[in-house]
């Protein structure tokens, strides 16, 4: 991928779709990570797991719109979640996202690689914002 190319993926939307707290994964949820719940009110976690499962494109996909596969062994960089709002158990949201920064790095030790990064949004039925991410994945650029 050229570093113009690389650019030009700033912008692009990610496809989304939509995702709904159903009890049972909330039930679940908790009880892996050990957190009390009280039915109603979800676990922050699924701000993030609302926002993975709820883009219609795989990680195999979100990977080839940067010019990249899995076995290039990109990395996970940063990550940030705000929570407008609690999510409620049983509340479905509407998942949306782009693509909002590309850079291209070379280091030293390490290579040329990029850094991606990407928004994703959770909205309610009203449309408003009640939870967003923020993610960056490197990609190794072996041969660049």
């Amino acid at each position: 991928m050229t570093e113009s190319e690389l650019a030009a993926i700033v912008g692009t939307p990610i496809p989304g779709g939509s995702y709904t707290v159903e009890p049972y994964v909330d039930w679940l949820l908790n009880d892996v990570v050990e957190s009390s719940r009280d039915g109603r009110v979800a676990h922050p976690l699924f701000a993030y797991v609302a926002v993975a499962v709820g883009k219609t494109v795989s990680w195999d996909g979100l990977f080839e719109i940067c010019g990249a596969t899995a076995d290039d062994g990109p990395m996970f960089g940063e990550h940030e979640t705000v929570l407008e709002r609690p999510l409620l158990v049983g509340e479905t949201f509407t998942v949306g996202g782009e693509f909002i920064s590309a850079e291209r790095k070379r280091g030293q030790r390490t290579g040329v690689f990029d850094i991606v990064g990407f928004r994703l949004s959770l909205t309610d039925v009203d449309g408003a914002t009640v939870a967003s991410t923020y993610n960056s994945i490197v990609f190794p650029r072996r041969g660049a």
